[in-house]
């Protein structure tokens, strides 16, 4: 990699040959179960980035720390990106699921009674949001708010609530 940092075509065709039956190797002794094709997906996108941010491995540390970790951090994104889905066929069991979920009258009030608890700010920017259900930019312009002053007063809101809510033992 040193070589290759300092334009050696020759030596980095030769390094990314070599680490490419290792990344391999790495990819699916982590990934048991997955098909051929998905671990080769993950080994290209780990060259990828490895050829990418080449720029950000420091030539005075071993490489190949720097190289498993950003194959690590791929092969996580890739099971993000995969998920874990389980597929139940439900035909059999149709006449037992529940009904749909009925609106809760008491909602609305349940909620307001929880808002009212918080710093005016606080409560007028959920009722405008989540009771009235205005737009943010509705909102922002009531309150007088940038989007991005919204976004972080709404995180801060919600913490709130969330204490509120947990003081109340809900």
């Amino acid at each position: 990699m040193r070589s290759a940092l300092r334009g050696d075509a020759a030596a980095y065709q030769r390094l990314l040959t070599e680490m490419t039956p290792v990344l391999r190797g790495i990819v699916r002794a982590r990934a048991s179960g997955m098909d051929l094709d998905w671990c080769e997906d993950v080994v290209q996108d780990s060259l990828m980035a490895i050829h990418l941010k080449r720029g950000t491995w420091d030539p005075t540390q071993p490489l190949r720390p720097w190289v498993y970790a950003i194959t690590r951090h791929k092969l996580v994104d890739a099971f993000r990106r995969k998920g874990r889905a389980v597929h139940v066929p439900v035909d059999e069991f149709a006449d037992q699921l529940e009904a749909d979920a009925v609106d809760d009258p008491l909602e609305n009030r349940d909620a307001e009674v929880l808002i009212d608890r918080l710093p005016e700010r606080d409560a007028a920017l959920l009722r405008c949001l989540a009771l009235e259900e205005r737009g943010n930019e509705e909102c922002g312009r009531r309150l007088g708010l940038a989007s991005g002053a919204l976004r972080v007063a709404l995180h801060r809101a919600l913490k709130r609530l969330a204490v509120v809510r947990k003081e109340e033992g809900l």
